[in-house]
């Protein structure tokens, strides 16, 4: 069966994670990097979403990742930014320094500078804390800037919805 989702559909898959969250009585937060405030802003366009999104960090910078999340410096510097153990970090950082018991965290290279042999440009590694429960992953998404943002943010929303409905 094809998902039904689709780029476009970003506006449905924020109304089934309101609905999803409004059920559970869960409030969410996000720890964004690479997206700048794209997964809050999608989350925000729906009309009542303050009885379920608690707050957004837009942690662009490292010092920001260190002093609104509590991501410690060192581990920056040992992994670098984009990481698991950094895009952990800023979930675990999101629900410690909310009310919310569910947060999505993004941190990558959205081009089209800042690649590497080892992060090309589209990496993007994704943290979920659902209930106290972490989860993490890497992506490689192609395309400019503005796809490899979109695709980051329906990633982001479609996978708390899937997290959430195993859980």
């Amino acid at each position: 069966m094809v998902n039904a989702m689709n780029e476009h559909d970003t506006p449905a898959l924020a109304g089934l994670l309101a609905d999803l969250l409004q059920q559970k009585g869960w409030m969410l937060a996000t720890a964004e990097s690479c997206t700048g405030g794209l997964i809050a802003g999608a989350c925000t366009e729906l009309s009542g979403s303050s009885l379920w999104f608690e707050r957004g960090f837009v942690t662009y910078s490292n010092a920001a990742k260190t002093e609104l999340l509590g991501v410690d410096a060192a581990l920056i510097a040992a992994e670098g930014a984009v990481s698991e153990p950094v895009a952990r970090a800023m979930a675990e950082g999101a629900v410690a320094r909310s009310r919310a018991q569910v947060a999505v965290s993004v941190t990558g290279v959205a081009g089209p500078t800042g690649g590497t042999a080892e992060k090309p440009v589209g990496t993007v590694w994704f943290g979920w804390s659902v209930a106290g429960s972490v989860h993490t992953e890497r992506r490689r998404f192609d395309g400019d800037r503005s796809a490899v943002r979109s695709a980051t943010v329906q990633h982001a929303l479609q996978t708390l919805v899937d997290l959430i409905r195993a859980g």
